[in-house]
């Protein structure tokens, strides 16, 4: 497990420290603090040289940006990497960088905007650049760059490297095309947005679980909602697995013999199906959740939270999750207070803007903050 990350330029944070983490980690703190870039951050350490992850994290931002530049059209959508960058800006030598101590050793990603040669026959910017007014002699410089990722662990690194198109674009189809080495062991992470999860991960997700000793985890999840429910089965079809709405998923409840679509039960039991999906499915790895609290009525955060914490035990999972909710961390209080948490720790990390390091509450901490209804966001 992390027990400290350090972030230095990257998006909103000049420099910026988590502290004295635990197994369960809630962020806390007001709009436009950070806790959101703080959840990519650490899910980018730990995809190492993975572009997948951070392909994700700028689509969900709708981070692209528009490149006529002949070399990039028929590729498709660019991510726009400049705003992963304080400031909002690259140049030659930019970079952030990611580090966090991980089981007492030092890992750390930073990524770089690095120089690359270009093949003469393809430098042609600059002798037709005079047929253009206002041409920005800028771009000829930046149609050199290349976004290079290195990880290093103890004595080991990885470096990859993909360029960058004309207007500082990353192309997203290389970024998938772009596979990280089966042979190599990588961290597993889930990252549950504030909208959930769609149906077509929802889908996926259950396939790895159904028939494993896990699956029985998600239906007691779903009884935390609702207790008549029995079973729940995924609808195998094409149409559901492409599909953003959530649905794909039905349930029997015992006093029924019909199948209901999970959709009729509610935002609640969709959300509380994805939490328990992709906690499932993050086994002996790190789990996100942007604002986990949504959907769920206050009255239910407190199974949320006993869930979270007995399957990341039970699955050695490292959870970091976002609220702007009293109710929500209240409710790990009690959780705090009851279970034995003193060993893998459940901390509640305050991010304020222009601090560079969070404020932490311990087990003790939250419970007493609770107990005197003593305001920790």
């Amino acid at each position: 497990m992390f027990k400290n990350i350090k972030i230095e330029n990257f998006r909103c944070f000049k420099s910026f420290e988590l502290q004295q983490l635990g197994r369960i980690n809630l962020l806390v703190g007001e709009n436009n603090s950070g806790k959101t870039s703080i959840l990519e951050a650490v899910q980018l350490l730990c995809s190492r040289t993975n572009f997948e992850p951070l392909s994700k994290i700028m689509a969900n931002r709708s981070e692209y940006v528009r490149d006529d530049d002949d070399d990039s059209r028929g590729i498709g959508l660019l991510l726009d990497v400049k705003h992963l960058f304080y400031g909002h800006e690259i140049e030659p030598e930019s970079q952030f960088s990611i580090s966090g101590i991980n089981d007492n050793e030092e890992e750390k990603m930073t990524v770089s905007i690095r120089t690359r040669d270009l093949n003469p026959r393809n430098n042609h910017i600059g002798e037709s650049n005079q047929e253009f007014p206002g041409f920005d002699e800028s771009l000829i410089e930046l149609r050199e760059l290349n976004f290079s990722v290195i990880w290093t662990y103890q004595d080991k690194q990885e470096i990859s490297t993909l360029p960058l198109s004309i207007n500082g674009g990353l192309a997203l189809i290389r970024t998938r095309q772009y596979r990280q080495n089966p042979n190599k062991k990588v961290v597993r992470t889930q990252f549950v947005t504030s909208s959930s999860l769609n149906s077509k991960q929802m889908i996926e997700l259950f396939d790895e679980v159904v028939l494993t000793p896990e699956e029985k985890l998600i239906t007691e999840a779903l009884q935390t909602i609702e207790p008549k429910i029995e079973r729940i089965a995924s609808v195998t079809s094409n149409k559901f697995r492409n599909s953003e709405l959530k649905t794909g998923f039905v349930v029997l409840l015992s006093d029924s013999t019909q199948r209901l679509p999970i959709g009729s039960m509610g935002d609640g039991m969709w959300r509380i199906l994805g939490l328990a999906l992709a906690i499932v499915c993050a086994k002996d790895g790190v789990l996100f959740v942007d604002e986990i609290d949504t959907g769920l009525h206050f009255t239910a955060m407190s199974d949320m939270w006993k869930l979270i914490w007995k399957t990341a035990k039970r699955l050695n999972v490292q959870v970091f999750a976002t609220t702007h909710s009293s109710d929500c961390w209240t409710s790990l209080a009690s959780i705090a207070r009851e279970e034995d948490a003193a060993e893998d720790g459940i901390t509640i990390q305050r991010i304020e803007k222009d601090k560079n390091t969070a404020v932490s509450f311990n087990e003790r901490e939250i419970v007493i903050a609770a107990e005197r209804e003593i305001e920790v966001r």
